[in-house]
């Protein structure tokens, strides 16, 4: 089961990554957007191991996942 601290983490961390792509990964476009100050994003994204590149591979590796049927 999981708890609600694991799940309340994910989706921060979802809408974290969201607000990053929408804003080009421009942070404090991104706080702005959440409604958090820059210092706060700073500390989520190293708290949750956020990186620019990660993204992109995720996003290559599930976009390869779904091409093929």
């Amino acid at each position: 089961m999981v708890s609600l601290k694991e799940k309340v983490e994910k989706l921060e961390k979802e809408e974290i990554l969201k607000a990053l792509k929408r804003c080009n990964w421009v942070k404090a476009k991104a706080a702005r957007f959440l409604g958090i100050t820059e210092r706060m994003i700073s500390y989520k994204i190293k708290k949750y191991g956020i990186k620019r590149k990660e993204v992109k591979k995720e996003k290559l590796t599930s976009s390869a996942r779904g091409s093929v049927r």
